[in-house]
């Protein structure tokens, strides 16, 4: 060991260790001594910051060592081998449904009969159509919405569609073709029955 490293190498420290387990010892941990107890990683703090990241997720760690009390490195232990949490990116999906199109999909079992039946030509005569809200959208950059999570926990997502300052109302219809009608509503316009003709005559 002096050989490779030098006046630096721990021979002694080395050779104490070796001293003492020829003399019996087993355990390879420190023995209980007298002196101040560690506050920085303890139980106590480690719940602390746990909640502090729950309420927050996207909160950065010197916010945390802000808010604790204690040091960015020691936040950063207690984060990734105490609670084993690690900061990533949420995934980009298209849109969030709502609870009324999550429990409504009579129209799905519907179509599944429809193509059972007559699986040649089903697809030439299916029509799908919907309204949609077309938001002017603040796009972020991706560490702005990095966020803490447990390694055993679903990655985040990030909805491209959002609710911003201008929104405009799309009415979209498609078949077996491709796109079949793309319309834009005018502002300040009242959905009423003659506004869905209009839109059915245009199809």
């Amino acid at each position: 060991m002096v050989a490779v490293y030098g006046e630096s190498a721990p021979y002694y420290k080395v050779k104490l260790w070796s001293k003492q387990f020829k003399w019996g010892r087993e355990s390879i941990k420190d023995d209980p001594h007298t002196g101040r107890p560690v506050e920085a990683t303890s139980e106590k703090m480690c719940q602390k910051l746990e909640s502090l990241i729950l309420a927050d997720r996207r909160m950065k760690v010197s916010r945390l060592a802000e808010e604790t009390g204690i040091s960015a490195g020691a936040v950063w232990t207690i984060i990734h081998e105490k609670l084993d949490m690690s900061k990533v990116s949420a995934r980009w999906v298209p849109r969030m449904p709502s609870p009324f199109q999550d429990t409504r999909r009579q129209c799905c079992q519907e179509n599944l009969e429809l193509l059972t039946e007559d699986p040649e030509h089903f697809f030439q005569h299916l029509v799908t159509g919907d309204k949609t809200w077309v938001y002017h959208r603040d796009p972020e950059f991706k560490m702005e919405f990095m966020q803490w999570k447990h390694k055993t926990s679903p990655t985040p997502k990030k909805f491209r569609v959002e609710k911003s300052a201008g929104k405009v109302m799309a009415t979209v219809f498609w078949g077996k073709k491709g796109l079949l009608l793309l319309e834009f509503m005018p502002q300040k316009t009242t959905i009423t029955g003659q506004t869905y003709a209009n839109t059915i005559t245009a199809l």
